[in-house]
């Protein structure tokens, strides 16, 4: 029985195992199991041996940096990042940084991949993988963030530009205007319990329109922004949608399994079902 695991700490909620033991039972395979292991930063060395008898496993938070130099290779994806959640182990132990796989899937299901005109809501963490994305697809980025964000989102930018030049610029949340291809909200405002909230107010919603909006937040399945932008006419969808497309890319590199867009519409609902 090939055994697979997330790692993390503390790690007593996590919907990974429900969303790849569905992966593995859609493509037919039985024989498998699926651990959730809480490792404490000060165990993690000692562990990783245990851990390269798995047949794979994911990473999360607080171990996605400190596990790389466990690791005898990166691919492009970890380096890019600096983080790794989701190691391979064969000859060799690998690791990748799928979270950016899940959300450049998630912009293609929502049609948005070409969009030309972005605005990213927020700056931090996956805000910063989800700027470097859409800048390497050559789209024109504006980051919005909150008066106390403003150092960091001009640190980004300055990156983004050297990255690919006149790509980004910067504004504030409270003046946010203009017609753009797709939306990110990658900030926290309107997670579970704060579901009321929105990092957009009523006067910069009504100076915006958006053909699409990805709210990465996935708690609760549909947040007020993504209503609010429903409402005027976007297309949307939650960060559910990137979590499972990235642990679909695990699998892909785990066992080169490939899956039914529709199977995994599915999974998206079933698993919004759960939180």
């Amino acid at each position: 029985m090939k055994q697979y695991a997330i790692i993390g700490h503390p790690i007593g909620h996590t919907l990974s195992p429900p969303i790849h033991r569905r992966l593995f039972e859609l493509v037919g395979v039985t024989d498998f199991e699926y651990l959730i292991k809480d490792i404490p930063p000060e165990r993690l060395e000692d562990s990783f041996a245990e851990l390269k008898t798995l047949a794979g496993f994911n990473i999360t938070i607080p171990h996605k940096i400190n596990i790389i130099k466990m690791c005898d290779e990166l691919d492009d994806s970890a380096k890019r990042y600096n983080s790794v959640n989701c190691i391979s182990v064969g000859e060799k132990t690998v690791g990748y940084n799928t979270d950016c796989v899940g959300f450049n899937l998630t912009v293609k299901m929502l049609g948005a991949d070409n969009a030309q005109r972005v605005m990213l809501l927020g700056c931090g963490g996956v805000g910063r993988m989800a700027a470097i994305e859409t800048v390497l697809r050559n789209a024109k980025l504006t980051v919005a963030v909150r008066p106390d964000d403003v150092p960091v989102a001009k640190a980004l930018c300055e990156e983004l530009n050297a990255l690919k030049p006149d790509s980004a610029d910067y504004c504030l949340l409270a003046d946010a205007s203009g017609e753009y291809d797709l939306i990110v909200n990658a900030t926290p405002v309107g997670m579970s319990p704060n579901i009321d909230a929105s990092p957009l107010g009523d006067e910069a919603l009504a100076r915006i329109s958006a053909g699409c909006f990805f709210d990465l937040i996935y708690n609760p399945g549909e947040t007020k922004l993504m209503k609010l932008m429903k409402a005027k006419g976007a297309k949307v969808c939650g960060g559910m949608n990137m979590l499972v497309w990235q642990a679909v890319a695990a699998h892909e590199i785990w066992d080169g399994s490939s899956y039914d867009l529709a199977d995994i519409e599915q999974l998206v609902r079933d698993m919004e079902a759960l939180v």
